[in-house]
């Protein structure tokens, strides 16, 4: 790794870090990142996910410092996220290079329409039941497991369709990819998808980025937050179109 790939994955991560903890998509920058400086495409994928762990857990802070609850919130969503974390992290490791693209390339379609879509708070409607909740959840973290591109814009969908405000919905969502990463990032360990350096360097921005971000969404209100999402549904976009 040149000192150039190592400011890239710096500066990139910062960013990143950012777009999550605001909304989220920064994956889609990230894994690319990794890939350009040399790192296998399994691998980054495994690598990308050390730095997802230190910037939500910077996020989660950093919302706290300020004042933002969210994790009496997240209990209930966390054992179905957990679950179909720990699925999806070891199905993804199982499959083949071509049923990876195909699974990728269906889960994005309609990732990009709940991107481009305003979350509201909808107080009007009726709460999910516990039941539906689980299943949500639980698809909600196969994909995070698997992938985790975008897995936030996703969170936030989900979070905001139950009523919460977006900044309320935003830290929680920090502290439910925390714990996902925290379930997946095991496995590509012990498969050997960890490239440390690069992993770490790329970590050391995406920490700084998810701090800075958490105080951004609370400082900026929720038009901020719909503006980042806006981008960061762009980048998902470009990111399938292959154009970076």
């Amino acid at each position: 790794m040149s000192g150039w790939e190592a400011l890239l994955l710096v500066v990139g991560g910062l960013f990143a870090g950012g777009i999550n903890a605001v909304a989220g998509g920064g994956s889609t920058l990230t894994v690319p990142l990794l890939v350009l400086a040399g790192v296998p495409g399994n691998a980054a994928n495994g690598s990308n996910r050390v730095g997802i762990l230190t910037s939500n857990l910077a996020a989660a802070a950093s919302f706290r410092k300020l004042g933002v609850q969210g994790l009496a919130h997240s209990g209930k969503v966390l054992l179905p996220v957990l679950c179909g974390s720990l699925a999806g992290s070891l199905l993804i490791s199982r499959v083949t290079d071509g049923a990876f693209e195909t699974i990728f390339g269906l889960l994005m379609v309609p990732l990009i329409i709940l991107s481009v879509r305003k979350p509201k708070a909808r107080t009007d409607l009726e709460p999910w039941s516990p039941t539906t909740t689980a299943i949500v959840f639980f698809f909600i973290g196969c994909y995070g497991g698997a992938i985790q591109a975008g897995v936030g814009l996703v969170l936030l969908a989900a979070l905001t369709r139950a009523g919460f405000d977006l900044v309320t919905a935003n830290n929680i969502k920090v502290i439910v990819t925390f714990a996902v990463t925290a379930v997946a990032l095991p496995v590509f360990i012990v498969q050997g998808q960890i490239a440390w350096g690069p992993a770490l360097v790329l970590a050391s921005g995406f920490t700084v980025g998810g701090w800075l971000g958490a105080r951004v969404a609370v400082s900026g209100g929720e038009r901020l937050i719909r503006g980042v999402m806006i981008v960061a549904a762009l980048v998902l976009a470009g990111g399938l179109l292959g154009l970076y």
